[in-house]
């Protein structure tokens, strides 16, 4: 910008002859024009900045607009999924309370159990106990029976073979009312056997079965297939004797299977009355019973 003398500046020019002088007033103009032309020029600058400015903010904006719209929108899917939370814990607890009561009622049913378990086990072993003191005492009340009638087989005379008649009757009668109250204890009525002497009744002696107990090993066959191994292990597992039987192995017709028994018992005979098919005893020895099956 041109310099301006003082006075001019200031507002007052020289005085010429006839007024002021030109060449003053125009040096002002011009420097006023130059200003005004800086001026412009300065404004046109803010402007164009503040125009740019403007656009900026402007963006701004509608970036600061769509983060608004995204972050309400974020608050709604979360204010959806905090109510979703609330009523997916209010199942859980109502379920983890069902689990509890059931849990709950598990555990009473296995501890009841259990003592029903309990008070089975002392029923079993008392029947089982019970049952062979009765095995016992009638295997020696047959004894000393046979004895007598031997005795009374001795005496001369017909009293004696009427006392005869009368005591086989009531033994029959005896032996009808035991085999019911060992059945109700739990034994099979065949462990008491009354052996009476041949020359007594004229017919052939009955001899006592062979009692078995504890382990014993079956090999029988052969076995035309599964389904009659599956069955004599059925009527096996029937003798209430038994307390544990399984199959070890069944090869070329021959089966093996391992019974264990709770008490003394009559095991041919049981098997014979109960097994679905005939079979001849061809050893016994050492715990080990050897069967074979009449394919007749």
């Amino acid at each position: 910008m041109p310099s301006v003398p003082l006075a001019i500046a200031k507002g007052r020019f020289r005085r010429s002859f006839l007024g002021y002088r030109p060449r003053d007033v125009d040096d002002v103009i011009a420097s006023r024009d130059a200003a005004l032309e800086a001026v412009g020029e300065k404004l046109a600058e803010a402007q164009s900045r503040i125009g740019a400015q403007g656009v900026e903010l402007t963006e701004r904006a509608e970036e600061l607009q769509r983060q608004s719209e995204g972050i309400a929108e974020m608050e709604r899917v979360a204010a959806r999924l905090a109510e979703r939370v609330i009523l997916r814990e209010r199942e859980l607890r109502g379920v983890r309370q069902e689990l509890a009561r059931v849990r709950a009622d598990g555990e009473e049913s296995i501890r009841s159990l259990a003592r029903l378990a309990t008070q089975l086990d002392d029923v079993r072993r008392q029947a089982s106990g019970q049952a062979t003191r009765i095995r016992l005492r009638a295997l020696r009340d047959a004894a000393e029976l046979s004895e007598r009638l031997a005795e009374l087989a001795k005496q001369p005379g017909g009293a004696g073979e009427r006392l005869m008649d009368s005591l086989q009757e009531a033994i029959r009668r005896i032996s009808g009312d035991e085999d019911g109250a060992e059945e109700r204890a739990g034994t099979n009525g065949h462990d008491a056997v009354l052996e009476i002497p041949q020359e007594v009744n004229g017919h052939r002696e009955r001899e006592p079965g062979r009692l078995f107990a504890g382990l014993v090993e079956l090999d029988i066959g052969p076995l035309s297939d599964f389904s009659q191994l599956v069955g004599f292990e059925d009527a096996a597992n029937g003798i209430d004797a038994t307390s544990e039987i399984s199959v070890k192995r069944f090869t070329e017709g021959r089966a093996t299977l391992a019974m264990r028994l709770k008490h003394p018992v009559e095991l041919l005979r049981e098997l014979e009355e109960r097994a679905p098919f005939e079979f001849v005893v061809r050893d016994t020895r050492k715990g080990r019973v050897v069967l074979d099956v009449d394919g007749d």
